[in-house]
Formats: C-alpha cells, structure tokens, sequence
C-alpha cells in the first residue's frame, strides 16, 4: 500500500477531547502500521474567539455556555481525567482554572506546521495547558514553548504581531467553519469525509483502512 491519506485535525489547544481524540488517532495509526502514509495537518478552531484577554473562570464559562452545575462540572473532570488517562494523557485540573483566548497558539502552529514541527508544538501546548496549569493566552509562555522545540521564538514573536498572519489563522478558521465544522476534534479524511469528536481507536482505523484499500 503506497496511498497517501491527507488527515486534518480541526481541534484547539483548550479542547480536552482533542488530546483525547488525536491519541486515538495515532494509537490507530500506529496499530495498522502506517506511519509513513499519513500526512497530518493540525488546523485551527477557536472555541471561544471573543474571549477577552484576562479569559474566564472556566467553571464559570461552562456554567454560562452549557447550564453545567458545579457536580456537573466536578464529574466531567474525573471523566475527562480518565479518559485521558486511559490514552496515556494526564489532566490536572485546578479551581482556579481559566479559559483562554488562543489566537495566537494558532498563529504559532502555523509556524511551527511551515518549520516541520506542528503536532510537537500541538502536544506541547496540549500539555502546558492541561497538565502543566499554564495559561497559554499568555505570549511569553508560548514562546518559551516554540524555544522548547528548537524553533526561533524571536521569528515567532514576529508572527503574532504580524496582521497578515493573523488574518490567515482567521481565513483558515472560516474554511473549516464553512465546510460545516462546528465541533471539535473533527478529523477530515482526504478532504472528502470527516469524524467528528473523539472517537475511539477502533472507528480511526476502520475509516484508514477503507480509505488505503479502496480502488
């Protein structure tokens, strides 16, 4: 099997079932032994774009967003805490936890997607946010995690003060949102098909498969 499968993965860095969903991914990946056929692509959603700078309390935000009472919200994180142990991914939730406005971690996934290192940076934001407790609206934490990866934070700076860059995180953000994704993790399959949340290992690799063993 020499195809090629174009995957992209429209998720966010504050997204908890994103971490989730993409270990499944790569657990199926990694099961049917193709590595070397995937080509992935992180692409960017914002899960709240009019976040203000000083983000919310993120028991707050999900009381407002989704009616969530406060046992609600402490058993969606032993949930979540679960699931993601489940896939190897460790949450560390705390009271005073935020949610952020994550512009630009997007601008700089860009960058790191040009430069070869996207899904390092993706899992490295996924971490700082998570299990970390990092705040990653934050510009100098964000830059010291592209400094992390070997990359130029000083190249990276520039980017988030560059408008051009910024308009083309946006642009990307309303080609996904125009194809109907409203939700993430979506994983789009050769720009064809889509799997929406995050889904188990097993619903991963039958889509590759189907895909690898078609005509």
């Amino acid at each position: 099997m020499s195809k090629k499968i174009q995957l992209d993965v429209v998720s966010d860095v504050v997204c908890p079932w994103c971490i989730i969903g993409y270990k499944n991914l790569q657990k199926a990946i990694e099961e049917l032994g193709v590595e070397k056929q995937i080509e992935l692509q992180w692409q960017p959603f914002e899960l709240n774009p009019n976040m203000p700078a000083e983000g919310q309390n993120l028991r707050e935000h999900v009381a407002e967003k989704y009616g969530s009472s406060l046992e609600e919200s402490n058993q969606a994180r032993i949930n979540i805490a679960q699931r993601g142990a489940e896939v190897g991914f460790t949450f560390n939730f705390f009271e005073d936890m935020k949610i952020v406005n994550t512009r630009d971690a997007h601008i700089l996934l860009e960058y790191a997607y040009e430069k070869g290192k996207q899904t390092e940076l993706k899992l490295a934001l996924f971490s700082a946010a998570f299990t970390d407790q990092k705040d990653v609206s934050n510009r100098e934490i964000l830059l010291a995690e592209i400094a992390k990866i070997g990359l130029d934070s000083g190249e990276a700076s520039a980017r988030l003060t560059t408008q051009g860059y910024v308009d083309q995180v946006v642009d990307h953000e309303r080609y996904w949102q125009g194809l109907g994704i409203s939700a993430v993790p979506t994983v789009v399959f050769n720009r064809q098909s889509a799997l929406s949340g995050a889904q188990p290992v097993e619903a991963y690799k039958q889509v590759i498969t189907e895909l690898l063993t078609e005509g």
